[in-house]
């Protein structure tokens, strides 16, 4: 029954691979020959009709496998004798054991069933690696599958879109980027809502302030108002340490928008000098309570949208003076200027500056007024000649004094005190051409080289200076206080 398996499983072999049967040599004695025994003789054609012949056990050759013993006896009837054909010497596969014991050599020869062994081994070569593919491929195709599988637990289903950048719409304060109100809040309008943890623009020049977000919108909402004629520079960080909206979207640079503020109130300054005391008028608020100095912030406030109200003169002055008020070059308002700059200790140029802006806040935050109070003098040029002062709407003075004679006559205008002395040596240019240096006291210039002071003279009321308002002394001394700086003195004839 061995045998018999043996030789199914030959015939499959064979007829898978399709390989033909060896040529069968003439006589048995050539086929013991070519299997390569040297103990094997020739018997001659008694012995082929005896039956089949037994051969010793050899050693495996090398690549011999145990499928070799799948050998079996030929069948009965071989086919016709072919000439001898020579076989090319061919390396056989090692074996793991001795090949079987008997081969029947009935119809094949010793040559044809060693070729058998070799296709059975092929055979059983290529079965190898083809499982040993399989097997590999099963492993790595595992392998690609399971790295598959994680990377896919890994990845969610729907990948999310990346975030868009954020983008700065707009910057505004109260509706406006020029000529805007510095009290009004700073609006933001961006492209998404910030992230809770995303850092704020930042405001500059520097003031306290709070900022509050709503959806997309951010509000800054100054506590002191920023001051007029003032640049504001609103800074949005950008890069991966700048802004960042609620989606994780960056501002991918750092962006700068400007604001302008309107240029400070004439009608503000007005106002603030009228209640300092520093104008011959009057300024009353319709609403008195919104118009009282209490703190800078509240008159930067008042500074961008003045309180309504009216001016009123006060009493006691000549109506004269009344032409030197109103427009943004009046007389009033140029000595009321030069004034405060002195009292505050200031450089006198009768010009609105950004310093006399500080100081009149602070001065009408803290009340200060003007210590001086307000003064006018009216030179006149009728005979006699008079010199005439008043103060806080009275006539502290009315006196004797003399002009300029017709060669050096005293200019006629209206001009502001800008230096005094109370003693002094005048040097200047007689119409002759001669040179003077005399004493004078109690000086106050007002317009170039004239001024109010003494001057020794037998009598007064007639033109007698080279250009000044000469006064007797007692006079002189006497209203030299309130000669202060700024005060308008006006030459008429």
């Amino acid at each position: 029954m061995a045998g018999s398996g043996s030789e199914t499983a030959t015939r499959r072999w064979e007829r898978e691979l399709r390989v033909p049967d060896e040529p069968r040599e003439a006589s048995g004695a050539e086929d013991t020959a070519a299997s390569g025994d040297p103990a094997a003789e020739p018997q001659g054609a008694a012995s082929q009709d005896a039956g089949p012949q037994v051969t010793e056990p050899r050693a495996a050759e090398p690549g011999a496998t145990e499928l070799a013993t799948a050998a079996e006896p030929a069948a009965a009837d071989p086919p016709a004798a072919t000439p001898p054909t020579a076989t090319p010497p061919t390396a056989t596969p090692p074996a793991a054991g001795p090949l079987p014991a008997a081969v029947p050599a009935t119809g094949r020869s010793a040559l044809g069933s060693l070729s058998r062994v070799k296709v059975a081994a092929l055979g059983a070569a290529v079965l190898g690696v083809l499982a040993v593919a399989a097997i590999a491929a099963t492993t790595l195709g595992g392998q690609r599958a399971a790295g598959r599988t994680a990377a896919a637990a890994t990845q969610p289903a729907h990948p999310a879109s990346p975030a868009r950048p954020l983008q700065v719409m707009s910057v505004t304060q109260g509706g406006a980027t020029t000529r805007t109100d510095g009290a009004d809040p700073i609006q933001v309008t961006l492209s998404a809502p910030l992230a809770a943890t995303s850092p704020l623009p930042v405001v500059r020049p520097k003031v306290a302030g709070t900022w509050k977000r709503a959806g997309s919108a951010l509000t800054f909402t100054p506590s002191f108002p920023f001051e007029p004629g003032t640049a504001v520079r609103v800074r949005f960080p950008g890069g991966h340490l700048g802004l960042r909206s609620a989606a994780g979207g960056l501002l991918a640079s750092t962006v700068v928008d400007h604001l302008g503020t309107k240029d400070w109130s004439n009608l503000r300054l007005k106002q603030l000098l009228a209640q300092l005391g520093y104008l011959p008028l009057r300024w009353t608020a319709q609403d008195a309570s919104a118009a009282q100095p209490d703190s800078m912030a509240t008159e930067l406030a008042a500074e961008y949208a003045p309180p309504a109200g009216k001016f009123t003169w006060k009493g006691g002055y000549p109506k004269i003076l009344t032409t030197f008020w109103g427009g943004p070059s009046s007389l009033i308002m140029d000595g009321a200027i030069r004034a405060f700059q002195s009292n505050e200790g200031l450089t006198m140029t009768g010009t609105v500056t950004y310093d006399l802006w500080q100081h009149l806040l602070k001065a009408a935050a803290k009340g200060r007024t003007n210590p001086h109070g307000y003064t006018y003098a009216l030179a006149s040029k009728a005979s006699p000649e008079t010199l005439t002062v008043w103060h806080n709407g009275h006539v502290v003075m009315h006196t004797l004094a003399n002009t300029g004679i017709p060669a050096a006559p005293t200019a006629d205008g209206t001009s502001p005190v800008y230096l005094r002395y109370q003693f002094q040596i005048m040097r200047g240019t007689n119409p002759d051409g001669t040179k003077y240096a005399d004493p004078v006291s109690w000086v106050s210039y007002f317009s170039a080289g004239e001024a109010v002071h003494y001057f020794p003279r037998g009598s007064y009321g007639f033109p007698q200076s080279l250009g000044c308002v000469e006064l007797p002394l007692a006079q002189a001394k006497q209203v030299w206080p309130y000669m202060t700086y700024g005060t308008l003195v006006t030459v008429a004839g």
